[in-house]
């Protein structure tokens, strides 16, 4: 997926010192929850009602994320099936606000399933 240049991020987020891991980079954890919720936002947006995570079909992690970073994650929609949708997601990050220094540090595809009101899979309805 690559980032069109209109494109808003689904979220930015700033990561702090209680989020690294023992090398003194942020968790690899911390920033596949963030991706998670990303990818949550924009299979929401589209189906209108309840997602639920059912798989994280690919995770890179290409470059670390330090603390202090400016992360911004954006996501396209790649398929949508009869219940499920699956989100590509692109995350960058600002190494030094105020530079316009920014790097892709993660790639990833993660797939939601659309949920009825009583938490069973659903059709997603087709937008024109």
């Amino acid at each position: 997926m690559d980032i069109k240049p209109d494109q808003q991020p689904e979220i930015r987020v700033l990561p702090m010192p209680a989020d690294t891991n023992a090398a003194g980079d942020i968790f690899g954890g911390w920033l596949m929850s963030q991706v998670d919720i990303a990818g949550s936002i924009a299979a929401h947006r589209y189906v209108g009602n309840r997602v639920v995570t059912v798989a994280v079909n690919e995770f890179l992690f290409i470059k670390p994320v330090l603390v202090g970073d400016l992360v911004s994650i954006y996501a396209d929609i790649l398929h949508i099936g009869n219940t499920s949708i699956r989100i590509g997601l692109h995350v960058v990050t600002e190494r030094e606000r105020g530079q316009h220094q920014a790097e892709t540090v993660a790639k990833a595809e993660l797939t939601y399933v659309s949920l009825d009101k009583e938490g069973k899979p659903c059709p997603i309805r087709k937008k024109m």
